[in-house]
C-alpha cells in the first residue's frame, strides 16, 4: 500500500483555521502557558524557564526510525523528529544527553518554521510511514508554525504526537484536525511520585485531561491492510520497580474511562539511568514478576490491545 492512500487530517483543515490556530499558538509562546509549567516568559523574545528554549523549536536528530511500535515503524520506519530540552525533569530520564544536557553541552540546534518543515518533507522522501514528533510538548507552538509550509510543500504523511502526556489542554485542543496518531506515555498515577520522579506534582491529573482529550479527537487506533497505523491513540506506560500500583492504576483508568479497546504498549525497558540510582526503590530493572503481573492486570481489566 502507498503511503499516501490514507488523506491525513490536516489536509482536510481549513486553511484559515490552521492559520488561526497557529496564530493563537504563537500567543501562548507570548507570556508561556504552551504546557502545564506556565511559566508565563516571553519566548518571542527569547526569554524562557523550565524548558530552556526561546523561540524557536531545538532538533537534536531526525532519522528514519525502526525501533518504534510495529505499528509505526512498518517496514520504512517512523519518520522521528527528536527534539531537545524538556519540560519534565525525569529523575530516570533515557534521553537526558538531550532532554537535560550538562551545562555548555547542546541539546540540538535551533530551527526555524522553514526548516523545521524542510525537515518533514525529507523524513517523507526517504520513505517513512508518518512524521513522528518525539517530546513535543514544550515546543507544540513552533511545530504548528511549521506546518502550513510544510503541507505547501506536499506533506501527506500521517503525524504522530510523541508526548511524556504532560501537555497544556490548550495545546492539545489546538492540534485537533492535525495530529492523526497520538502516543502518550502515561506514566503515574500518584502525584507524589510524580513529584519525587518528574518534579511536577500535577502530572496524573493534566496527563489524565490530555489523554481524555487525544482520546475525543481520534478514537482508538486504527490500522491499515498492512498493519500500519493511521489514526487513534497508542498509549505507553514504562514499568517501574516497586511501582505495581501506578502500573495497575492505569490500566484500570484506561479501561474504565477512556476504552477498552486502548492499544497499549506496556514496557518492560526500564533502567536505572540519569539520576536514578539517588533512589534506592528504583535503582534496578523491574523483575520479570512485574513485567507479568503488569500484563496480567491489563488483561484483567478487560484490554486486550497490546503493541510492541
Amino acid at each position: 500500500m502507498s503511503a499516501f492512500d490514507f488523506e491525513p487530517a490536516y489536509l482536510s483543515l481549513d486553511a484559515e483555521k490552521l492559520d488561526a490556530r497557529v496564530a493563537r499558538a504563537h500567543e501562548l509562546l507570548k507570556e508561556c502557558t504552551a504546557c502545564p509549567r506556565d511559566c508565563h516568559a516571553d519566548r518571542t523574545k527569547e526569554e524562557h524557564c523550565s524548558c530552556h528554549v526561546g523561540r524557536h523549536a531545538i532538533v537534536s536528530s531526525y532519522s528514519p526510525h525502526h525501533g518504534e511500535e510495529a505499528p509505526l515503524r512498518g517496514t520504512r520506519g517512523s519518520g522521528t523528529i527528536f527534539f531537545g530540552l524538556c519540560n519534565l525533569r525525569c529523575v530516570f530520564c533515557q534521553n537526558a544527553d538531550i532532554s537535560h544536557p550538562a551545562r555548555g553541552e547542546p541539546a540540538g540546534r535551533p530551527v526555524t518554521a522553514d526548516e523545521l518543515a524542510s525537515i518533514m518533507l525529507m523524513l517523507q522522501q526517504a520513505g517513512c510511514h508518518n512524521i513522528n514528533w518525539v517530546t513535543p510538548e514544550h515546543v507544540t507552538p513552533q511545530i504548528l508554525e511549521a506546518l502550513p509550509a510544510a503541507i505547501a510543500g506536499g506533506l501527506r504523511l500521517p503525524i504522530v504526537y510523541n508526548t511524556s502526556a504532560y501537555d497544556a489542554l490548550e495545546s492539545i485542543q489546538l492540534l485537533d484536525g492535525i495530529v492523526d496518531i497520538y502516543m502518550p506515555d502515561f506514566k503515574f498515577w500518584s502525584p507524589e511520585r510524580a513529584r519525587t520522579y518528574l518534579k511536577a506534582a500535577d502530572y496524573p491529573e493534566r496527563a489524565r485531561e490530555s489523554i481524555l482529550e487525544m482520546h475525543r479527537q481520534v478514537g482508538d487506533l486504527d490500522l491499515d491492510a498492512t498493519g500500519i497505523a493511521r489514526r487513534g491513540v497508542l498509549l505507553r506506560h514504562l514499568v517501574m520497580p516497586n511501582h505495581g500500583d501506578d502500573t495497575r492504576a492505569i490500566p484500570r483508568w484506561i479501561a474504565e474511562e477512556l476504552s477498552v479497546d486502548t492499544t497499549i504498549n506496556i514496557m518492560d525497558q526500564y533502567r536505572p539511568v540519569h539520576k536514578a540510582h539517588a533512589h534506592e526503590e528504583i535503582n534496578r530493572c523491574p523483575e520479570p514478576s512485574e513485567i507479568e503481573d503488569a500484563f496480567a492486570y491489563a488483561r484483567s481489566v478487560g484490554l486486550t490491545r497490546f503493541a510492541t
